[in-house]
């Protein structure tokens, strides 16, 4: 009698496992889907289901001026040609950085945050950054880097008011396609990626301009960091593969 008094309670804990393994499944098996498509992230659901603006055009990587895409990698994720995913230099960096008591540094990739945006939440939080980090190497391993870029660029918040993708962002911003971007412009919306709400391309204040700045001259002086855009990349050759 004890034991069937119990049976309600065990079915509920076995059917909640279930979903909770299930819920954090789903996301390994989404990823080989999204090698084609227009991928929405997990914050433009949450404001479409909450009644909010949402703006998105998706352009390919193709049609976009080539200078955003460098200018992106070589402000937001230098080794992104070359890692698995993870910046495990980086990643040193902020556990250092966290010993001695300074948290600002984030050191996520664009991976990262392609994984974070697609299927977890904002905010800082070790759950979040411990579903990421194997996320993150499986997209890697997955998508050509080429397509994990394209996805980035279409799902990152680029305005106040609910600009989503490079498209949205620079028709906001300069009122023109990405497609003719500028350098100059394409630093500016690289410079408002951490926080597009509180930083504007549109109207860029003196920190802004000074980042922006620095990001053109690194983008005009690391040509090659982008090497993993062209199409048949392979990690470690430069020639033909993923």
């Amino acid at each position: 009698m004890a034991y069937r008094s119990r049976n309600p309670v065990l079915r509920l804990f076995r059917t909640l496992v279930i979903l909770v393994i299930l819920l954090l499944a789903l996301p390994y098996a989404l990823v080989p889907l999204y090698g084609v498509g227009h991928p929405v992230s997990t914050l433009m659901l949450a404001r479409w289901f909450t009644g909010q603006t949402v703006t998105r055009e998706w352009v390919d990587l193709a049609d976009m001026a080539p200078v955003l895409p460098l200018t992106v990698i070589s402000s937001e994720d230098a080794k992104f040609c070359s890692h698995n995913g993870i910046d495990w230099d980086a990643v040193q960096e902020v556990l250092d950085d966290a010993q001695d008591g300074d948290f600002a540094r984030g050191g996520s990739t664009i991976t990262q945050q392609v994984a974070k945006n697609l299927f977890l939440w904002g905010g800082r939080s070790i759950i979040r950054k411990g579903l990421e980090f194997p996320l993150a190497l499986w997209i890697d391993l997955i998508l050509p880097k080429r397509r994990v870029l394209e996805i980035y660029l279409n799902i990152a918040e680029w305005g106040p008011d609910g600009q989503f993708g490079a498209e949205a962002g620079a028709r906001h911003a300069f009122g023109r396609s990405a497609r003719s971007l500028s350098p100059h412009e394409a630093a500016l919306m690289a410079a408002v990626l951490p926080n597009p709400v509180t930083r504007s391309a549109r109207n860029p204040g003196p920190g802004v301009r000074r980042i922006a700045a620095r990001y053109v001259a690194r983008a005009r002086g690391a040509p090659e960091i982008a090497a993993c855009l062209r199409p048949g990349f392979r990690p470690g050759s430069g020639k033909s593969g993923r």
